[in-house]
């Protein structure tokens, strides 16, 4: 039970914590409402689920054989994150009217998590610390708990947004909230380059 706990503790700091994902979810609810942005959220938490299975079966080994892979993932995730600050900046502001290629999907959330490297150093750190031996039924134990865990943190972010769409009620409100929203996006591609480099 006490494995169990720490799994459940260490999903719950790596989930809930700001990062792209989670800025991405509360705009989300912010601008489209919660019921949408579960479509973020479902696909967030299906592509971090799988990214740690993978990890968990040795993609990792794969990495450290290819570090120049390592490196087309940082850049590949800065350019995704710089594009959809740019999407956030250049939005007209009209709460839950964007157009269909702006509103969540579950693809987006996904291809979010495998260009995050947030996300890759949190599975590898994870399966060092809980599934070392490599023992199949863990892992899956262990994807299980992440999964629920990470699915409810999304979640929580693109409530917060929807809550807050309540304090959004003219287009310039939202016009500056996306970009508040954007500017930590830059951020969070800023703080990437400088752990990756």
């Amino acid at each position: 039970m006490t494995l169990y706990l720490s799994m459940a503790a260490f999903a719950l700091a790596s989930s809930i914590t700001p990062g792209p994902v989670n800025i991405v979810a509360l705009s989300s609810g912010a601008q489209f409402g919660f019921n949408a942005s579960l479509r973020h959220v479902t696909g967030a938490t299906l592509g971090f689920t799988l990214l740690l299975m993978l990890v968990g079966l040795g993609v990792h080994e794969i990495l450290s054989l290819w570090p120049g892979l390592t490196i087309a993932i940082l850049w590949a995730g800065v350019f995704f994150l710089l594009y959809m600050a740019y999407q956030l900046a250049t939005d007209n502001g009209q709460l839950g009217q964007g157009g269909q290629q702006n509103e969540p999907s579950y693809w987006y959330g996904a291809l979010l998590q495998w260009l995050n490297p947030k996300a890759w150093l949190a599975s590898i750190a994870s399966m060092g610390a809980f599934v070392g031996d490599g023992e199949i039924l863990l892992l899956w134990q262990f994807a299980m708990i992440y999964f629920v865990i990470c699915y409810a943190s999304v979640a929580s972010w693109a409530y917060a947004g929807a809550m807050l769409s309540r304090l959004l009620q003219s287009p310039r409100n939202v016009r500056r909230f996306n970009r508040l929203m954007a500017l930590l996006l830059v951020l969070s591609a800023y703080y990437l380059l400088l752990e990756g480099v």
